[in-house]
């Protein structure tokens, strides 16, 4: 089972294995108070497209494709995350106020449609319209 959760929210029995998928460390809160069973700042978009988007729900598809492409290197990863899902509960944890425009939310739609991204998403728009 894949959930979402603001990692400001406080942290419940029902969240299970409790990973945080931000590339920074959430402001003012503490690694005990934050209940974090590990950091995959791996998974988080790279700071350029952090900075892109800005949660910028007008840029939110774009954020998703651009997020996407960003993720096909990182299958292993995916790939152990989806394990544990499996085998109980795993929390996504975000820092963004946005609760739907984020990382977390286009990771666990990835997730749980048990999908990597495919070789042309990894082609830029003007490639996959040559095809």
């Amino acid at each position: 089972m894949l959930q979402l959760k603001r990692v400001y929210d406080e942290p419940s029995s029902s969240d299970g294995f409790r990973v945080l998928v931000d590339r920074l460390w959430p402001r003012g809160l503490t690694k005990q108070r934050a209940a974090v069973d590990q950091w995959l700042k791996e998974l988080a978009p790279s700071a350029e497209l952090r900075k892109w988007f800005a949660h910028d729900p007008a840029k939110w598809k774009e954020f998703q494709t651009k997020y996407q492409r960003e993720l096909a290197d990182k299958g292993d990863l995916l790939k152990d995350l989806k394990r544990r899902s499996r085998d109980g509960a795993v929390t996504l944890l975000y820092g963004a106020r946005d609760e739907e425009h984020n990382e977390a939310v286009v990771l666990q739609s990835m997730l749980k449609r048990g999908r990597r991204p495919s070789a042309s998403t990894k082609r830029s728009p003007s490639q996959r319209k040559k095809k």
